[in-house]
């Protein structure tokens, strides 16, 4: 019985073994289906190398030549982009009546059945952009006609015209959202978008349209959004969109921008005008609620001094405006175009690459609002800040790259610039700046005055110290120096070839700078960096590229600077590293800088110059002091010194620093000539005239090449 019994139990323990996996699968499915219902969520799984998500099936990309029949009935979202499928099918797409959003970007398509979306009445969203629908338009358009609930459409990049346009269009009342970016339409008329009321955002931006008759958008009632950037449109007279609240018309040919003179206010927000060729300031609705005005690279000006006239009112300009039957005569000021618009809420300004030589009086007026302003790359030579014009709400102003010499500001303006953060003023003429500019500049935090000529302001003498009787000279006062002292705010400020001399102890006393660049100001430290230790605690970026360091300077200590990141030290003649003892953010593993760091803490400088010298080019040994630059070149031991993650350049490249070389002239791109390319050229024409010389030799003496080709392909051709 025993024997037995031990039988029976090993039995039952192997069934239950062999039970295991079953009862595991089971548990791990049950487990699975109440952690889903539970928490709403869904996993992913792939049939036919499809993705499947949900509601969600992403099949782009898996070289298909048809719709997968074997999806999820349930399928709301189906993504085919990149398949090759050339034709749709009649009914391929009956397996998935739920079907909400379709995309089929790029998948070949020359032709879509007249009933392929016959069973898709929830259809909302439809992607066909990068076909090639132009072929069978027609069929297409059938297609398109039963999707009567069809909200998104894109047909971008089909290389249609605006007839195939209005006829895939047509009865679509539903759309709300349409693209026809990328295709050939050249000339819009009221017939292309009829019907479309409810259409809200309409993309045409890459077409090659030069033409809109007058009321092509007139029944788009509800159009918000109006993309016609990179046409070729001359100009827009007339524009009378009240409803639209986006134009972007950047890269047309515009010379003129003339709104109605309606007064319907006006619910436009964003108007971008940048990259055409407009000679003068747009004429904008007389009320609307502008916020975001872009006239970036045109022509533009004012222009009032060029007219001999007693009168403002006689600068004007006729515009001649046939429309049918019916002609329209509109006059316009020439140089006060900005007198009768409403600029009340506008908001960020910009104007650069134009050229503007002054700004009228009254103009910063208009725009109470206005915080961002974009002058940069102008032919500005002053600019006046003036009592009746306040820029309270000003946050950025660039004025980089102008002529600028003189800055005034008005009597009881000090402290108006209160609320900026960024000022821009580098690569003008400027030799100071006006006393009281800075004052209750309590959030500025970024200063750029490279290249232009300008001075600190010295340290006060003591009150106990009598000043001289001589009373000084208007250069020895300096009345237009610069004074950074006790800027709590300020945290960069670039000085970079500025002619500042041997800086004093406390130039920066009381201002917590972190990014400084003082380079092409030779001699500026004097070899010391005692001016610097006001900022060392708070300094993180340090340019002093060519300011004059060299073997005979004092020693460099960087040990107070704890928390410096970049260091630029490039184009002097220094032949030893700094001390960086107290600088444990400027390491870069590898670098010179962690090298100089390592040895530094370790006493071993030399050992390390030894260990760069078989990385470096190998001059003879100098021995006197000329041998210094004749025969060492500089950058040999100039480090460039970075953190481990900041970049190797100064200051950090943003929207409102430098966006082209500083001191490029103005229309030019500054590119180098490639010297290998210009040998190449010089070198073709020679090799070229060579070989001809030589083909005639040999077919001089010998038999002619008609005579050979005959012998060989045995033509008989007569010659």
């Amino acid at each position: 019985m025993g024997a037995e019994r031990g039988a029976g139990s090993q039995k039952s323990v192997a069934l239950e073994m062999e039970l295991l996996p079953l009862w595991l699968c089971l548990g791990f499915h049950f487990s699975t289906l109440q952690w889903k219902n539970g928490s709403g969520a869904a996993t992913a799984a792939f049939q036919g190398g499809c993705k499947l998500v949900g509601v969600t099936a992403d099949c782009q990309g898996q070289n298909l030549a048809s719709v997968p029949p074997s999806l999820p009935p349930h399928t709301r979202v189906l993504i085919l982009d990149a398949n090759p499928l050339r034709t749709l099918w009649n009914h391929s797409l009956r397996p998935y009546p739920l079907l909400e959003s379709l995309n089929l970007r790029s998948c070949q398509l020359v032709r879509i059945g007249y009933h392929t979306f016959q069973e898709q009445g929830l259809l909302i969203s439809l992607g066909l952009a990068d076909n090639s629908l132009s072929e069978n338009y027609k069929e297409t358009a059938a297609a398109l006609r039963t999707l009567q609930g069809l909200q998104k459409l894109d047909l971008s990049g089909n290389s249609l015209t605006e007839d195939m346009a209005a006829l895939m269009l047509q009865n679509l009342s539903s759309l709300e959202a349409v693209s026809l970016a990328r295709n050939t339409l050249m000339r819009l008329d009221e017939s292309v978008f009829e019907g479309l009321e409810n259409l809200r955002e309409l993309d045409l931006q890459r077409n090659y349209i030069f033409e809109i008759e007058g009321g092509a958008f007139d029944g788009l009632t509800e159009l918000r959004r109006l993309n016609l950037a990179y046409n070729n449109l001359p100009c827009i007279v007339d524009f009378g969109l009240s409803q639209l609240r986006v134009l972007n018309v950047s890269y047309n040919s515009l010379e003129w921008f003339l709104a109605s003179r309606q007064e319907t206010t006006f619910e436009l927000q964003t108007l971008d005008l940048s990259h055409n060729q407009l000679l003068f300031f747009p004429l904008l609705p007389p009320r609307s609620k502008l916020h975001s005005l872009l006239l970036q690279d045109n022509d533009m000006g004012f222009y009032k001094d060029l007219y001999n006239t007693s009168s403002p009112q006689e600068m004007v300009a006729q515009f001649l405006l046939v429309d049918g039957n019916v002609t329209n005569v509109t006059t316009v000021s020439l140089w006060e175009e900005f007198a009768s618009s409403d600029l009340a809420a506008l908001r960020f300004l910009d104007m650069s690459q134009n050229q503007f030589q002054y700004l009228p009086e009254g103009f910063l007026k208009k725009m109470p609002s206005l915080a961002h302003l974009n002058l940069n790359r102008n032919c500005l030579a002053t600019l006046h800040f003036r009592e009746r014009e306040p820029v309270d709400a000003l946050a950025e102003l660039d004025l980089s790259h102008n002529m600028l010499s003189e800055l005034h500001l008005a009597a009881g303006l000090a402290g108006c610039l209160r609320s900026l953060r960024l000022l821009n003023l580098s690569d003008n003429q400027l030799l100071g700046i006006p006393a009281g500019l800075f004052a209750d500049a309590n959030n500025l935090t970024t200063i750029d005055l490279s290249h232009n000529q300008i001075s600190l302001c010295p340290r006060p003498l003591p009150v106990q110290v009598p000043l001289p009787l001589p009373v000084p000279s208007k250069q020895q006062s300096a009345p237009n120096c610069v004074d950074f002292r006790n800027m709590v705010s300020l945290r960069r400020l670039s000085l970079e070839d500025c002619g500042l001399r041997v800086f004093q102890d406390c130039a920066f006393q009381g201002t917590p700078l972190t990014h400084l660049d003082l380079s092409g100001n030779w001699g500026v430290l004097n070899g010391s960096m005692a001016p610097l230790r006001a900022i060392a605690p708070t300094l993180q970026a340090l340019s002093l590229r060519n300011v004059g360091l060299s073997p005979a300077s004092a020693k460099l200590d960087f040990s107070g600077f704890e928390h410096l990141r970049e260091l630029d030290l490039s184009g002097n003649c220094l032949t030893s590293f700094p001390r960086l003892q107290g600088s444990p953010a400027l390491r870069d593993p590898g670098s010179p800088a962690e090298l100089a760091h390592r040895s530094a803490r370790q006493g071993r400088v030399g050992a390390v110059l030894r260990e760069l010298a078989h990385c470096l080019p190998q001059p003879r040994t100098p021995t006197t002091a000329a041998d210094w630059t004749t025969e060492w070149p500089c950058s040999v031991w100039t480090p460039w010194l970075t953190g481990p993650w900041s970049p190797a350049t100064f200051p950090p490249k943003s929207s409102a620093w430098w966006s082209c070389p500083a001191g490029a002239p103005q229309g030019c791109k500054g590119e180098q000539v490639d010297m290998g390319l210009l040998y190449l050229v010089l070198i073709l024409p020679s090799c070229f005239t060579l070989l001809v010389a030589c083909t005639v030799i040999v077919l001089t003496f010998k038999k002619p090449l008609l005579q050979v080709i005959k012998s060989r392909c045995h033509w008989s051709t007569i010659y």
